[in-house]
């Protein structure tokens, strides 16, 4: 049946249309939106967790997130093997409730960084980056305030050790430890980044570095 994208919607989501267009009109993927107070994920083999401000960041960002009712289903989706994408608050939500190890902090400098990026592509044996070449460098724009990805020494070895980092900064806007910009879970199937590869998908924006990985999660589940 093909690629069948939910994208959760929280209070305070605004990158969720970005995701819908990106996904329905350019990948073509079958795609619809899944509101936060949705029990299940349906018949959906994707998940999008979008970038925003998921119920005001109050707390910290994500905190409030992973209570709500669509999250127990998708921790139990991911943890079945289900794929998981978190974009920028979706990255933040994805470590707040588990799914990935870590923590995003206040940028280094303070300030809120909107800008595109240059990555590097450290890893291209995952269903999130094999439409990559292994160390080439991409541009992806990033919107964030909370990007410092920070874990501690043991839990950097264990990224590391199991080729977990996807993504790197060339040039660290954040702060983030080893320049991580994104990373899988153990289990291959859960990707978080701060980055946003939904906005750097039409070509007729004049970037399209985004599209191969987009175009890659709709082709590994079909």
């Amino acid at each position: 049946m093909g690629a069948r994208v939910g994208i959760v919607v929280f209070p305070g989501s605004n990158c969720d249309h970005d995701a819908y267009y990106a996904f329905k009109d350019i990948v073509k993927a079958d795609t619809k939106f899944i509101w936060h107070k949705e029990g299940n994920t349906g018949d959906r083999n994707i998940i999008i967790l979008p970038g925003g401000f998921s119920y005001g960041d109050y707390l910290r960002c994500g905190a409030i997130s992973k209570f709500s009712n669509i999250m127990k289903d998708v921790v139990r989706f991911a943890n079945n093997g289900g794929v998981v994408i978190g974009i920028c608050n979706g990255f933040q939500i994805l470590c707040e409730s588990g799914l990935l190890p870590g923590a995003l902090l206040r940028n280094e400098r303070l300030q809120f960084v909107c800008k595109t990026v240059s990555l590097k592509v450290e890893n291209n044996k995952s269903i999130f980056s094999f439409n990559y070449k292994i160390k080439e460098d991409i541009n992806i724009p990033i919107a964030h305030g909370e990007g410092n990805y920070f874990c501690d020494d043991v839990t950097l070895t264990e990224l590391i050790g199991n080729n977990q980092i996807l993504f790197t900064y060339n040039d660290n806007p954040n702060g983030s430890v080893f320049n991580i910009a994104g990373i899988q879970n153990k289990g291959r199937n859960v990707l978080g980044m701060m980055p946003h590869p939904e906005r750097a998908a039409d070509k007729k924006l004049g970037n399209a570095d985004g599209l191969r990985l987009l175009k890659g999660i709709a082709e590994s589940v079909e």
